[in-house]
């Protein structure tokens, strides 16, 4: 009876582990080392784990100490932190600057391109606007 409380116990403490880190997704460059991540909250780790910044669900983009410094629109504006517009990501995936210019592409398979179509990193899963923030705008 004991064993068996203790099997039980393990593989719920293994599932509930597992349903914890799968919230998480990876952003890659293009040498295939993971520059951030990001959890379903919208919170950005760095590789040692430590909070960096968060997306808020309204958009708002904050970083490590809190501060706004930026917000993601409905639209997929993304402006800084004094609501200079940067950007914008478009519902295909293609990413323009602030004159509108194409400079790259969130894939669906979250493959990031450049204005070349030169592959620059991975995002699998991650919003196609949160991966923006860091690849392209470096938030």
């Amino acid at each position: 009876m004991k064993r068996q409380f203790f099997v039980i116990l393990t593989v719920l403490c293994t599932l509930l582990a597992s349903v914890h880190l799968s919230h998480a997704q990876n952003i890659y460059n293009a040498n295939g080392e993971q520059v951030t991540s990001v959890d379903s909250n919208g919170t950005l780790r760095d590789r040692s784990n430590r909070s960096v910044g968060k997306i808020d669900s309204d958009g708002t983009i904050r970083d490590g100490q809190g501060r706004s410094v930026g917000k993601i629109g409905s639209d997929g504006t993304i402006r800084d932190g004094q609501g200079r517009t940067m950007g914008k990501v478009e519902r295909d995936g293609t990413v323009r600057d602030d004159r509108n210019s194409q400079i790259g592409k969130i894939e669906s398979d979250g493959t990031v391109r450049d204005r070349q179509n030169r592959s620059i990193g991975r995002a699998p899963g991650v919003k196609k606007e949160w991966a923006a923030v860091v690849i392209f705008f470096r938030f």
